[in-house]
């Protein structure tokens, strides 16, 4: 499989001022990336997660982390989905 990449310049300090070490910065970035993108609807969880480098699962069992649905439906569409489950 083919793949590109993107550089992101930031300021050395970050990962520490955030107490992380730079490997974990950069998944931290990439997966905060990933979130945004699955947010606004423009990748779906499993190419989310592919993006993030984790499972599937994994990606929806963190969302909360960031503050965003596994599920993004209106309630009544939820109450029916239950009723006929």
């Amino acid at each position: 499989m083919l793949s590109n990449s993107i550089h992101v310049e930031y300021p050395a300090h970050f990962p520490d001022a955030l107490q992380m070490t730079p490997t974990a910065f950069a998944q931290e970035a990439r997966m905060a990336m990933a979130v945004k993108l699955f947010e606004m609807k423009r990748l779906s969880s499993g190419m989310a997660a592919q993006l993030a480098g984790i499972e599937r699962v994994t990606f929806l069992l963190n969302l909360h982390r960031y503050g965003v649905p596994m599920l993004d439906l209106p309630m009544d569409e939820l109450e029916a989905d239950l009723a006929n489950a």
